[in-house]
């Protein structure tokens, strides 16, 4: 689910900033520190969310957790609750909220994927160049992957609906008929994504009250 790993950034000089310093890896940390110092110093990590693969590492680096830095700080949850983005000029630092392929695991705690979608809209109305990722490659066309990555969950919710609407009840051949794409590893993961949906539908007041296991 982390794809290739975490993605660290080594952002700017004297000081330069550090996103998301990764798990606890000797051999990353030293590389990332490494890097730090090559530009002068180390001002300060910046974590996208408190996420073990993402987060774990902050303290072998020695340096303080800041807010912001030099970066514009925007809310995202979704992903997790205490999500964030970090924007520099035209760039923006994504974490999980965008993947740089695939797309991101929204688990069911109550108005997650809700909250995902905002977060989604907020990020369009940026005048973006370039996405750097938590996960996987550079996104160089970030208008077209944010609108990619909502009309990918409402067409998970659409083909949902409409089994819904079918009259179908079963989790198991909700999950069959809106996530027929996913390779069976991925199924148990689809099916907490699935729950979210079901959340969101239900908050809406379009949830059958007859679902079954």
């Amino acid at each position: 689910m982390t794809l290739t790993g975490t993605n660290t950034y080594v952002v700017g000089e004297s000081p330069a900033y550090v996103i998301d310093p990764g798990p606890e890896d000797e051999g990353h940390v030293a590389a990332v520190r490494a890097e730090a110092e090559r530009r002068g110093a180390l001002g300060g990590i910046l974590l996208t969310h408190s996420h073990d693969d993402h987060s774990a590492a902050t303290w072998m680096l020695e340096a303080p957790v800041v807010e912001e830095g030099p970066f514009q700080r925007i809310p995202t949850p979704g992903h997790a609750r205490d999500h964030v983005c970090f924007v520099l000029g035209r760039v923006c630092f994504s974490g999980d909220l965008i993947l740089g392929e695939g797309s991101t695991f929204v688990p069911p705690t109550g108005g997650s994927l809700t909250a995902y979608l905002d977060s989604l809209r907020r990020i369009a109305t940026l005048d973006l160049e370039l996405i750097c990722p938590g996960h996987g490659p550079y996104v160089v066309d970030p208008a077209a992957k944010v609108r990619g990555y909502i009309e990918h969950r409402m067409d998970r919710e659409r083909r949902l609906v409409a089994a819904l609407e079918r009259g179908e009840r079963s989790r198991a051949r909700l999950l069959d008929d809106a996530w027929d794409d996913v390779p069976n590893e991925m199924r148990p993961a689809a099916a907490l994504v699935m729950e979210a949906h079901l959340e969101k539908l239900d908050a809406e007041g379009r949830l059958p009250d007859d679902l079954r296991e």
